[in-house]
């Protein structure tokens, strides 16, 4: 028994530290992938555009030909918050209801959670491609969603839609800019005036915002898509190393105290 213990000590130790490892550089691809995007969306892909200052400290410089405006002014209607309506259908003919719960921390749905509105239920809150949605409040308060599927869908309370004027803003634009520094640099700046976290569709509506040029918007978005999904796939890959290491610690383990597995 002491054998086998001290042989687990020792392997299940060595294994812990490899996963630890995969781990910590999952952290920094993140971590990378984060500034990857906030670099993009807050400077552009010319690195020799000359800048100027946004005056705004947690944005600081921008490219001289970008301006920087409230989020409503780019909108083509004003924010709107979701249906108050229980999740309890599973009728996969009506209307996807979509609540934050629903929103995996890559930013795609769950399989799992699938639940539906009746259409007359849904009609109101139904969403378009392209359509934003931003969680108002909780341990999620400021998640977001672009909405791309080809499915009908409707959404939830505590969700608030941000419906884009295509001819001023590329949607894949903003989701990107809703992932980098400067969108938590804003979060953190609204929380410091309050102790529940919590923003609702003004707040969101009066968000500062970098505006490139259309064109450049969707310049930048094609080249984020690239961009991270090459560090996803990375990402992806020491997951599954960890899963494996996770198993094969696992399966150690019952070979060795079943004595399937000889210790010496």
């Amino acid at each position: 028994q002491q054998a086998i213990a001290d042989y687990l000590d020792q392997r299940c130790s060595e294994i812990d530290e490899l996963i630890a490892l995969q781990e910590e550089i999952i952290t920094k691809l993140q971590s990378y992938k984060q500034s990857v995007i906030t670099e993009a969306v807050t400077r552009g892909l010319d690195k020799n555009v000359p800048l100027k200052d946004s005056d705004i400290d947690w944005i600081g410089k921008i490219p001289e030909h970008w301006n920087c405006t409230a989020f409503k002014r780019l909108l083509l209607e004003p924010m709107q918050y979701g249906a108050n309506e229980p999740a309890e259908e599973c009728d996969y003919n009506n209307p996807r209801y979509i609540r934050i719960t629903d929103i995996k921390e890559d930013r795609t749905l769950r399989d799992d959670t699938f639940k539906s509105l009746p259409l007359e239920k849904a009609k109101d809150y139904i969403l378009s491609k392209g359509d934003l949605l931003f969680a108002r409040s909780g341990a999620t308060v400021g998640k977001t969603f672009l909405y791309n599927e080809d499915n009908a869908a409707c959404f939830a309370g505590y969700l608030i839609k941000a419906k884009c004027n295509k001819k001023k803003l590329v949607p894949n634009f903003v989701f990107y800019y809703t992932l980098s520094n400067i969108y938590q640099n804003w979060k953190n700046s609204i929380f410091i005036q309050s102790t529940i976290q919590n923003i609702g569709a003004d707040k969101y509506s009066s968000m500062p915002i970098i505006v490139p040029p259309l064109a450049e918007q969707q310049a930048i978005a094609d080249y984020l898509d690239q961009r991270c999904s090459e560090i996803d796939e990375l990402i992806a890959l020491k997951q599954q190393k960890i899963e494996k290491l996770k198993e094969y610690k696992k399966s150690l383990i019952f070979e060795c105290v079943t004595g399937k597995r000889k210790v010496s």
